[in-house]
C-alpha cells in the first residue's frame, strides 16, 4: 500500500479552491482552523444560533449559515455529527450545492450506508484523519500532523482539472496528514474497520476492560486509588509505548515479571470466546444493522444529544466509581491541567 508524504500532495490546489467545513465540533475545528493556518480560504458553516458560531468566529475565522457557505463553496466537507448529516445534507447542503462541487466527508458512514445519496455532477471524496479533532488541531500547531486516510468514492471533475483522489491529497496535506502519511482506501473499508476499531478495541473494548479490571481490584479489597492508577492511568503509558514502536517495543520497555504476566494472562482475558464476540460485532457492522439502530436511537432524541440508550449508558459511565476516583485524584495533578486537549470554551 502506497503511503503519501508531503512530497506527494499539492497544496496549491486547495489554496485555489473555497472550502465550507460544515460544523465546529472535535473535528470541525481542527479541519477549519488548520486549512486556514495553510492559506487555504475557509467558511465554517453552521446552524443559526449554534453556540460554536462564536468560538468560531473568536478564532478569527468566517462564519455563515450552512446554506450560504455552501452557495459560495468549490468544496464542502460535512463534518456534522453522522446522525445530523442526512438531515443537513438534505435541506442545506444539496439544494445550494453547486453543480461542480466537491462534497466530503470525514468519516463513510452515510455515504456507505445509503443515508446521502450524492448528486451525480459532484465528485464525493474523503479525508479522515485517524485520531480525535482535538489530537489534529494540536499535533499541527506543533509542526507534525496525524496520519490520515483518503478515498474517492466518485470521482466527476472536468478534464484538465486536478482529479478528486489530488484534491483529497491536498486537502490532507494543508490539514497536517502527509507529514505523518496518507493512506488511500474506500468508504467500505475506512467505514467498517474504523466502527469495529472503536467498538470492539479502542472504545467499547478498553473502557469495558478498564471498568472490570477496577471492579475486580476494589470488590477484592484493594483501595480504589490503587485501582484506578493500576487499571486506568496507566493505560496511557503502555499504549504511548505500543504506538511509539508495537507490542514487541512496549514488551521490551516493561519487567520481566510484566511481560511474562502478559503470556500468561491475556489469552486467558481476551478468549476465542472474546473472539467470537468481535466478529458477531463485524457482522452486525457490516451488516448495516448498527448503523439502523444506532440512527434509530438518535431519532428518539429531542435535543440531538443522543438517543435514550446513549444517554442511559452516559449516566452510567458518569456516576461509575472509576469516574468519581478519577476525578479526585486528577485534580491534583497539577502537570495534567497545564495544557489541555479539550477546551470546552474554546473547542
Amino acid at each position: 500500500m502506497k503511503i503519501f508524504y508531503d512530497e506527494d500532495g499539492d497544496i496549491e490546489i486547495i489554496q485555489n479552491l473555497k472550502v465550507a467545513i460544515i460544523g465546529y465540533g472535535s473535528q470541525g475545528h481542527a479541519h477549519a482552523n488548520n486549512l486556514n493556518d495553510s492559506g487555504v480560504d475557509v467558511t465554517v458553516g453552521l446552524r443559526v444560533g449554534s453556540s460554536s458560531w462564536e468560538k468560531a468566529e473568536d478564532a478569527g475565522l468566517v462564519v455563515k449559515s450552512v446554506d450560504e457557505a455552501t452557495k459560495d463553496a468549490d468544496m464542502v466537507m460535512i463534518l456534522a455529527p453522522d446522525e445530523l448529516q442526512k438531515d443537513i445534507y438534505e435541506k442545506s447542503v444539496k439544494p445550494n450545492l453547486k453543480c461542480d462541487a466537491v462534497l466530503a466527508f470525514a468519516h463513510g458512514f452515510n455515504i456507505h450506508f445509503k443515508k446521502i445519496i450524492p448528486n451525480d455532477d459532484n465528485s464525493v471524496v474523503m479525508i479522515a484523519p485517524k485520531g480525535p479533532g482535538h489530537t489534529v488541531r494540536s499535533t499541527y500547531k506543533k509542526g507534525g500532523g496525524v496520519p490520515s486516510l483518503i478515498a474517492v468514492f466518485k470521482d466527476a471533475t472536468k478534464e484538465h482539472s486536478p482529479s478528486a483522489k489530488e484534491i483529497a491529497l491536498s486537502y490532507a496535506k494543508a490539514n497536517g496528514g502527509t507529514k505523518a502519511g496518507v493512506l488511500e482506501t474506500t468508504f467500505k473499508e475506512e467505514t467498517e474497520t474504523d466502527l469495529f476499531g472503536e467498538q470492539a478495541v479502542l472504545c467499547g473494548g478498553i473502557t469495558a476492560l478498564i471498568k472490570a479490571g477496577y471492579e475486580t481490584l476494589v470488590e477484592a479489597g484493594y483501595s480504589p486509588e490503587m485501582a484506578y492508577f493500576e487499571c486506568l492511568h496507566e493505560t496511557k503509558l503502555i499504549t504511548d509505548l505500543i504506538q511509539e514502536g508495537g507490542i514487541s517495543n512496549m514488551h521490551y520497555s516493561i519487567s520481566n515479571t510484566a511481560e511474562y504476566g502478559d503470556y500468561l494472562s491475556g489469552p486467558k482475558v481476551i478468549t476465542e470466546k472474546t473472539k467470537e464476540a468481535m466478529k458477531n460485532i463485524l457482522k452486525n457492522i457490516q451488516s448495516g444493522n448498527f448503523a439502523n439502530e444506532f440512527l434509530e436511537d438518535c431519532r428518539q432524541s429531542d435535543d440531538g444529544s443522543g438517543g435514550p440508550f446513549m444517554k442511559s449508558n452516559r449516566e452510567l459511565t458518569k456516576n461509575h466509581p472509576i469516574e468519581k476516583v478519577g476525578k479526585d485524584l486528577r485534580s491534583k495533578m497539577k502537570f495534567l491541567n497545564s495544557e489541555k486537549l479539550v477546551d470546552k470554551e474554546k473547542n
